[in-house]
């Protein structure tokens, strides 16, 4: 028979020194170490992957952008500018990389680059002369295309009639351009552009078509039941609203009349019509017969008469609820008034006449 004694000195021996019990404890201060480093880093190598991501990101790069670096910017300008443009991700990276590994003097002017070029890259870049090949090409909101192919035939090397024989031969075309249109008023964009030497008539056009595209796709008109409508509609209320306020009031005054079949009476249309803007409105623009005559005809104009913006094609897009059916410029900082009535309308005209702002 064992005895208690016994079976002590007999578990002693069996139960070998610094057992599994005893190391516990030391085993799970060494993991509570590692996962404390491992929350106190994880924040600095997710940053550092990140910085490094945005210094030189895999891939290849984008395609060519001109980026405009004005005189007197510095690093936080040029920064928010290659971001705007897409050639950095981020313009916090770009400012921390020059920081970082220094850069400049940045040089004043246009450059070719590439977007998802990453900051490296393109800090290197912005540290060489500009290329002085571009021409810069402004084209403000509200521009027929007669008027943006005078501005095209100022470039050296294109031809304003060769522009607008392209802009009518169908050769470019916009996705929201109904397949019996051939016109591409109002379905090109307002922005800066920057030709070069390689630029022709039909890869300017296309570039400016393309641009309307995304912007238009961005302000939403994919989701119009006809988009080519509300370029149409926004286009009359580019031409006429001077304020953004006003332009959903417009929109609806539009819409109104053309539910109760009433003449839009658009006086942009009858410059439209006449092919120019110059000189004041007559009697015999009245009198033109023209579809774009909007004092003759009922309905829209055929085409869009201008380029227009990103507050105009939403304002068509989502006109006021509110029942006017009038308005008039009421004010020199162009604001406008409005009335359902004829009678309200006539009291805001004779308004506008003692102000001057009506001939």
């Amino acid at each position: 028979m064992t005895t208690g004694a016994e079976l002590d000195a007999a578990r002693t021996e069996r139960r070998p020194a610094g057992s599994s019990r005893r190391r516990r404890p030391k085993r799970r201060r060494w993991l509570l170490v590692v996962a404390l480093l491992t929350i106190l880093l994880l924040p600095v190598l997710i940053v550092g992957a990140w910085f490094w991501y945005q210094t030189d990101p895999p891939g290849n790069p984008g395609r060519r952008v001109q980026v405009e670096v004005r005189q007197g910017w510095g690093t936080s300008q040029i920064g928010n500018e290659l971001a705007r443009r897409g050639v950095v991700g981020s313009a916090l990276a770009f400012e921390l990389y020059v920081k970082v590994f220094g850069g400049g003097p940045f040089q004043a002017g246009t450059f070719e680059l590439r977007q998802d070029m990453g900051s490296s890259p393109a800090a290197a870049a912005l540290e060489r002369p500009a290329s002085l090949r571009y021409r810069k090409l402004a084209l403000i909101p509200g521009l027929t295309l007669d008027m943006i192919a005078d501005q095209v035939g100022k470039i050296p090397g294109l031809n304003r009639d060769k522009f607008l024989a392209v802009a009518r031969s169908n050769t470019v075309r916009s996705k929201y351009e109904p397949a019996n249109v051939t016109s591409l008023e109002g379905l090109t964009w307002p922005d800066t552009y920057y030709v070069s030497k390689a630029d022709t008539e039909t890869t300017l056009l296309r570039t400016l078509v393309k641009t309307f595209d995304k912007q238009a796709t961005r302000a939403g008109l994919s989701s119009s039941p006809d988009p080519y409508r509300t370029v149409t509609v926004a286009s009359l209320i580019q031409t006429e609203a001077k304020l953004d306020e006003d332009r959903p009031l417009i929109a609806a005054v539009v819409e109104n009349r053309l539910r109760d079949r009433m003449p839009l009476q658009i006086d942009a249309t009858l410059l439209y019509a006449r092919g120019t803007r110059v000189g004041p409105i007559t009697d015999a623009d009245y009198a033109r017969d023209s579809p774009y005559n909007t004092y003759k005809n009922l309905g829209l104009p055929p085409t869009p008469i201008s380029t227009v913006t990103t507050s105009s094609l939403q304002a068509a897009l989502h006109p006021a609820n509110v029942p006017y059916e009038y308005y008039v410029l009421i004010n020199a900082n162009g604001k406008h008034a409005f009335a359902t009535t004829y009678a309200e309308h006539q009291r805001n005209v004779a308004e506008a006449r003692r102000k001057g702002l009506l001939r």
